[in-house]
């Protein structure tokens, strides 16, 4: 499994003269190092009493001038390359530029063993980001105040298909053990406006695992990278088998997936999963789906970003005789960020 140094967390006073001084300061910390492809690989492992949950949002969204935007937040089947897109800001903060909320929903008396934030979006689209700032980003937990997150490790950047894109992560196993459970906000994710044939699209997920001895005892697994997906494409990970009749879940990050262009699919044991959101032919159909949590915006359609999660339980299958997870796209300029699994250890 990968190390990482732990929680970089500073707090952040969100003035535009605060932030300018920080970001250009001789004491900060230099930016992330940057590598145009990063394999996939285990980055937390465990088997314990308890399960995984996700909190998770766009940062970016059509402009409400054209006048289909609104029926494609509903579900409209669309693209984001067909829009010009602006930054969805809830926080009502006027020195920050984009952000979105999400819940992290936990069992009472559950304990945070893993808790780990993910982001990324497309830096080039009607304007060029700076990628200096893919490795920062603001979080602020239930009531609180927003403190700076630096990446803890290589950044994903790949420059392909007219994008410019990114994702990069840090552990916040602390932060979310002390704070625990609520609505959480993620502002500042590195993201262009605009509108361009590739498309703008980001947000971000915060995966965490908990421990709970009322739970079924379960290996929990995740993995991340980043993978661009595009034509016949795939990520395939050592994983579970699934006994028959053994229940768990199975999420994924991706990005830049077009909701209706089919021809991508997430197999967990030789089973292609599926459900109401995500077609099993298109689950990278620009979906924020799984056990429900509260959004702030929740639009069912992301234009660009997937974090969904699938019910292993409901899916039809022979059991015992497979092995790993397999992201795939036969398509979609899409990349792919973060797999995990939370499986009953009953084998």
């Amino acid at each position: 499994m990968r190390n990482s140094p732990g929680p970089l967390l500073r707090r952040a006073t969100v003035g535009m003269l605060a932030l300018a001084t920080f970001w250009t300061s001789a004491s900060a910390p230099a930016a992330a190092a940057e590598a145009e492809r990063l394999p996939f690989a285990e980055r937390y492992r465990a088997t314990q009493h308890g399960g995984i949950v996700r909190a998770a949002n766009t940062s970016i969204s059509c402009r409400t001038t054209s006048p289909s935007c609104a029926s494609v937040r509903r579900g409209a089947t669309a693209a984001n390359g067909d829009f010009d897109m602006f930054y969805v800001d809830v926080d009502r903060d006027p020195n920050t530029y984009n952000s979105s909320r999400a819940e992290v929903r936990l069992p009472a008396g559950a304990r945070v063993t893993f808790a780990r934030l993910y982001w990324g979006g497309n830096l080039r689209v009607g304007e060029q980001k700076p990628p200096k700032d893919n490795g920062r980003v603001l979080i602020a937990e239930p009531g609180g105040a927003y403190k700076e997150v630096l990446a803890d490790t290589v950044v994903g950047h790949r420059v392909a298909h007219g994008a410019d894109a990114f994702q990069a992560s840090a552990d916040v196993t602390r932060l979310v053990r002390d704070s625990g459970p609520g609505l959480w906000t993620v502002a500042q994710v590195n993201v262009a406006m605009g509108r361009s044939a590739a498309g703008a699209w980001g947000g971000w997920t915060l995966v965490v695992a908990y421990e709970d001895p009322a739970e079924p005892l379960r290996r929990l697994s995740v993995w991340d990278g980043f993978e661009s997906l595009d034509g016949r494409r795939e990520v395939l990970l050592g994983g579970p088998r699934l006994p028959k009749g053994a229940g768990g879940y199975a999420g994924l990050v991706a990005y830049n997936g077009d909701r209706g262009r089919t021809g991508d699919s997430l197999t967990v044991s030789g089973t292609a999963l599926s459900d109401a959101a995500n077609p099993r032919d298109d689950v990278l159909n620009s979906t924020i789906s799984g056990p429900g949590s509260e959004r702030v915006p929740s639009y069912p359609h992301t234009l660009g970003y997937d974090s969904d999660v699938f019910d292993l339980g409901a899916v039809p299958r022979r059991g015992g005789d497979q092995r790993g997870v397999r992201l795939a796209s036969e398509r979609d300029a899409a990349w792919a960020g973060v797999l995990f699994t939370a499986v009953d250890a009953r084998d």
